[in-house]
């Protein structure tokens, strides 16, 4: 057994673990001789010493260790020992625990896990402001020695930043880091353990930090003095130019506003900012004029939006430049004394009459004469004129108040030495009323009044109208019929308006109206006056006031037509119409057949007359041989004449052709004079056509084509070219002159 025992224990130094088993105990019972009866054996456990080996061991002398140990790898090692009886293999005692701890050298240096690191800064912050905090890990034991004790310190930085060697928050260290000048920084952190000391392993990790901008820097104009030029023609909201006050700052602590100090450029001027909020834009606020000023110099003031008040003493955060804008001179069209016209002119003048005067100047050249005319849609019934040279506008005919109150018209000017200068203006003409329209009835009255009433009853209420201003409703008296034989009463109102009142004697009924006279005339220079009637019914009322009759049926004349008659009047009267336009309309469309007949079937002989005729194979009705060949014309028979829808008649005897050489002209003369006198021809037009080309005569045919120089021979024609008279002498010079005949 025991030796079973120190093969465990072998193999566990094989292990690297190193200790010791205690001898068990033995207890006598009873005499030292021997053992006996007396001598009890007390079971003891297993006593175990804790040993330690140092790792990554390379002293001079072998250390039986089995492999090398790594504490950062596995810490300790849990073993399990038993004792086994070697003959019978049995356990002598349960298993016990055996637990191998590794001790830590420093064999890992410090590492920055989440490193590289980026960190921003504000500028201009005090000295201690808080950047970032780095962190290093070290594997090494923390519980055993120094291994991993770390302390931080700057490498690269100083004297910018510095760090806390315990925590590792890296701060500012000096104040006023401005941004415009270095906005980056790299520092250089170190971490080494063992405290720091000389020996310990280190790392080191890299903080970007950048300066982030605030507002500690004031605009500023880069020139005192901005000169722009315009020309006056440009209107408002033109753009002059841009400003640019300089900000070495970013973002809104960079954005500026632009304004005029002065109060004479703010008047014809503005200044805003531009989208980007950078840039001051002068544009034009009023009409500029190069004759009435020149130039304009103002001061801009550009300022900082968003003001840090940490960072006043830094100010102003403002700029003042001074501008000057030159006003260029430019061809304009000619400026009109005033905006807008407004003349007057009394109606029913003659034609002629001076109504106003328009005015316009070249403001370039003030002595260039101006030209003026209306422009034709603002005056469409010409009822004006203008004077060309000095703008006077007259009355071209008789203006009527009553039909156009207001003329607008639009009178342009144009530069006599440049039409492509003008201007317009709006001329509002005011036709003034005069009294020319006498008073009339608002409208036609018919009424009626009941054969009861009584005496004084109001029948109707009168309204006058006069179309006139000077002369209007409210200054028209009305006046009825006077007398004792008045049928009825007309009782002026006094306010354009007047009462038709029954009399105290009532009017006789009887079957007609009453046809009321009345007169109305106005207050004007000269007063006018007119005469009007108003009819009036009497009738038969019921109890409630309405009308049951106003004329009785037993006094009907009997000579009316009832309804049923008036229908049978106007059916007739219709039909009658009707028959008749469409005989016209039948007669009408038998013309135009006829018409085109006329004018499209033109044949070779066609004659047109009222019955049909015996169409193109009626060839009798005229000799065409003797259209064709003059001299070939048979005689007439003497016999019956061929054509049946003329008179027999004697033809007269032809005239016997000239002697001498044929001449066209008269023969044509001659054939028209004997179809003239001819009485057998018929009494109409015919279309004959010629259709051949001189046959039969001695001239023969004027063509080359069938010339005697195929025979070699130059012969001309039977007759001599001179002797045909002077429409051929041109024919006759081609040909060449008269040849003497051969012997």
């Amino acid at each position: 057994m025991w030796s079973l025992v120190r093969l465990l224990l072998a193999w566990l130094g094989g292990w690297g673990c190193v200790g010791h088993l205690a001898a068990p105990a033995w207890a006598w019972a009873g005499s030292r001789g021997g053992p006996g009866p007396g001598l009890l054996r007390t079971r003891r456990s297993w006593v175990w010493n804790q040993f330690f080996v140092i790792e990554e061991y390379a002293g001079p002398e072998p250390v039986l260790i089995g492999k090398s140990l790594d504490r950062e790898e596995k810490a300790q090692y849990v073993l399990l020992a038993q004792a086994v009886d070697r003959a019978s293999n049995r356990p002598l005692e349960p298993p016990s625990e055996f637990i191998i701890k590794v001790q830590d050298i420093n064999d890992n240096p410090p590492v920055f896990p989440l490193g590289p690191y980026h960190a921003t800064v504000p500028e201009m912050s005090n000295v201690g402001t808080s950047v970032i905090q780095v962190t290093a890990y070290d594997a090494d034991d923390p519980s055993y020695g120094n291994s991993a004790k770390l302390v931080y310190t700057v490498l690269d930085g100083l004297p910018f930043f510095s760090v806390d060697p315990q925590t590792g928050v890296v701060r500012t260290a000096i104040p006023n880091m401005d941004r415009e000048t270095q906005e980056e920084f790299l520092v250089v952190i170190q971490a080494k353990d063992m405290g720091g000391h000389m020996g310990g392993l280190s790392g080191s990790t890299t903080v970007t930090v950048t300066l982030s901008d605030v507002n500690d820097n004031p605009p500023k104009f880069p020139q005192s003095l901005y000169q722009f030029s315009v020309v006056e023609t440009a209107g408002p909201g033109t753009l002059v130019g841009r400003l640019r006050a300089q900000d070495p700052d970013l973002g809104d602590n960079a954005l500026m506003a632009y304004s005029i100090l002065d109060g004479e450029g703010s008047e014809v001027f503005s200044i805003s900012t531009d989208p980007q909020g950078r840039d001051g834009l002068l544009t034009i606020r009023k009409p500029l004029d190069f004759e009435t000023r020149r130039f304009y110099s103002f001061r801009v003031e550009a300022t900082n939006t968003l003001i840090d008040p940490a960072y006043l003493r830094r100010g102003p955060f403002k700029d003042v430049a001074s501008v000057r804008v030159t006003v260029q001179d430019a061809p304009e069209p000619p400026a009109f004394s005033q905006a807008a016209y407004h003349l007057a002119v009394p109606e029913n003048k003659a034609p002629g009459t001076l109504v106003g005067q328009v005015s316009a100047t070249d403001l370039d050249s003030p002595a260039s004469p101006i030209r003026y005319s209306i422009l034709p849609h603002s005056d469409p019934k010409r009822c004006f004129s203008i004077e060309p040279e000095d703008g006077t506008i007259h009355t071209a005919v008789p203006l009527d108040r009553e039909a156009h109150v207001w003329h607008n018209l639009t009178v342009l000017a144009t530069e006599l030495d440049s039409s492509a200068q003008a201007s317009r203006v709006q001329v509002a003409v005011q036709t003034l009323d005069e009294n020319d329209n006498a008073p009339q009835l608002a409208e036609p009255y018919d009424t009626f009044v009941c054969d009861s009433a009584a005496p004084g009853q109001l029948i109707q209420v009168i309204q006058a109208l006069d179309r006139d201003e000077v002369g209007n409703s409210s200054h028209v008296s009305i006046q009825g019929p006077l007398g004792p034989e008045a049928n009825f009463t007309v009782r002026d109102n006094r306010d354009g308006s007047a009462s038709l009142l029954l009399p105290s004697r009532p009017a006789p009924p009887r079957q007609a109206p009453y046809l009321v006279p009345i007169e109305l005339w106005d207050w004007g220079q000269p007063a006018l006056s007119s005469t009007a009637t108003v009819t009036v019914s009497v009738c038969r009322c019921r109890p409630d006031g309405s009308v049951a009759s106003c004329r009785p049926e037993a006094q009907l004349s009997p000579a009316g037509l009832s309804t049923g008659a008036l229908l049978a009047i106007v059916t007739c009267v219709g039909t009658l119409l009707a028959l008749v336009v469409l005989f016209v309309a039948l007669r009408r469309q038998k013309q135009e057949a006829l018409m085109v007949l006329e004018e499209e079937d033109v044949r070779e002989n066609i004659i047109t007359y009222d019955d049909e005729g015996g169409g193109e194979e009626d060839t009798e009705a005229f000799d065409i041989t003797a259209l064709q060949n003059p001299d070939g014309a048979a005689l007439p028979a003497s016999g019956p004449p061929a054509r049946r829808d003329v008179l027999p008649r004697a033809r007269a005897p032809r005239q016997p052709r000239p002697p001498g050489p044929a001449d066209v002209a008269q023969l044509l003369a001659l054939r028209l004079r004997e179809a003239d006198e001819d009485p057998g021809v018929p009494p109409y037009d015919s279309v004959q056509v010629y259709g051949y080309e001189g046959r039969g005569s001695s001239c023969g045919s004027l063509s080359s084509l069938g010339s005697g120089s195929e025979a070699g021979g130059t012969p001309g024609p039977a007759e001599p070219l001179d002797d045909w008279g002077p429409l051929f002498r041109t024919l006759a010079e081609l040909y060449g002159a008269k040849e003497p005949p051969a012997p």
